[in-house]
């Protein structure tokens, strides 16, 4: 069974026009708008360029680039606001720029530098209001975690910032309620100083927080057994039941076969997915992105470590479809389905393979159009 066979239905135009409203194509070049009509859905993920450049780009459901923009560095990962029409793209960390832009290139692109002593970590998400951006950071000289905090209405000036109660901070996800934020905590201490070299693989220990936005105050806090302080959380997604699915990367022995996927419901401990075997064994202890499809009732996880893909049912926690795709990290859900970017240039998804060798798609992909 592959990822075509659960992919039965495209989302219509017509209603993707409805979701996204007239101000995005107001904000669209017209021959980008005459392309993305031609798609079902876009998508916004960073890029390497073979010529060594870096940006981000919106592609159509078919893997067509709409747009890029320029990056200084690498970028990570993208977040978008439905109310502006506007995208961020965090660079990885260490990194200490993050790039607001549009999807047609009509208004200027907008640096936001991070502080002195902060880096950002590669993920941020927006207030449902969109007036407020929250980014996971680094406090590098007291080993912890914050989430800086954004005014998108003052041309992104920072306002803040709050702890996450934990090290490492990752992804970050809004929840239902519009006010809790779930951070996930890596574990690992790094500095700058030291590049990407982690400084504590002894004594990491990694967390999973939920944190008042509004407040900064922690309302839970969990961690895994000690046995698997080293088992690193990284990435998370939310299902139609609004579970939180999170992804691991293991920094110990590498014979070693921890449970790679869990899942977090909200007042109870943190569950770590069973998986068979020859699935686990295949990601190589590495689990690079989560990506949940609500209007399917699944949830995929990618390595690029172990060049594979899976499918899980959310409802059961069955693994129903695996793949093996080169270089594959950035994953998003498509109608009945999923795209997902490889390393290697190709975008793969119901409307078939689409190979860019001139790109290197970086570790992550959203899906911006007729928000899911």
């Amino acid at each position: 069974m592959g990822i075509d066979a659960l992919r039965t239905s495209l989302i219509d135009r017509r209603d993707f026009l409805r979701a996204a409203g007239a101000s995005f194509a107001a904000a669209m070049a017209p021959r980008a708008w005459a392309d993305t009509l031609a798609a079902d859905a876009v998508f916004a993920t960073a890029f390497v360029k073979r010529d060594g450049s870096f940006g981000a780009a919106v592609l159509s459901e078919a893997g067509k680039i709409l747009h890029t923009v320029d990056l200084p560095d690498r970028g990570h990962d993208v977040t978008f606001d439905p109310g502006s029409m506007r995208s961020v793209v965090f660079a990885r960390q260490p990194g200490t720029f993050a790039v607001v832009f549009d999807h047609a290139g009509r208004a200027p692109p907008l640096t936001i530098a991070s502080i002195a002593g902060r880096h950002f970590f590669g993920h941020g998400v927006f207030s449902p209001d969109g007036r407020l951006l929250y980014a996971t950071e680094n406090d590098f000289d007291n080993a912890a975690g914050v989430v800086g905090v954004y005014d998108a209405k003052a041309k992104f000036s920072r306002v803040g910032e709050f702890p996450t109660h934990g090290m490492g901070p990752h992804e970050l996800l809004l929840l239902g309620d519009g006010r809790t934020l779930a951070i996930a905590n890596g574990g690992i201490e790094t500095h700058p100083d030291f590049g990407r070299a982690e400084l504590n693989i002894a004594t990491m220990k990694p967390s999973y927080t939920l944190v008042d936005r509004i407040t900064g105050d922690l309302i839970e806090k969990h961690e895994l057994p000690t046995a698997l302080h080293q088992l690193s959380i990284r990435h998370m997604d939310r299902d139609q039941a609004g579970t939180v699915w999170f992804g691991c990367q293991y920094r110990g022995p590498a014979t070693d076969r921890p449970a790679l996927v869990g899942r977090a419901i909200r007042g109870k401990e943190l569950e770590l997915l069973e998986m068979p075997q020859d699935v686990l064994s295949g990601f190589r202890n590495y689990i690079g992105s989560v990506a949940a499809n609500p209007a399917a009732g699944t949830v995929a996880v990618t390595s690029p470590e172990g060049n594979s893909l899976a499918v899980i049912e959310a409802a059961s926690g069955r693994v129903v479809v695996t793949k093996s795709l080169v270089e594959v990290c950035g994953l998003a859900p498509d109608a009945a389905g999923y795209m997902a970017t490889t390393g290697a240039g190709e975008i793969v998804g119901g409307a078939g393979t689409r190979s860019e060798p001139g790109y290197v798609w970086d570790n992550h992909m959203l899906r911006i159009a007729a928000v899911v």
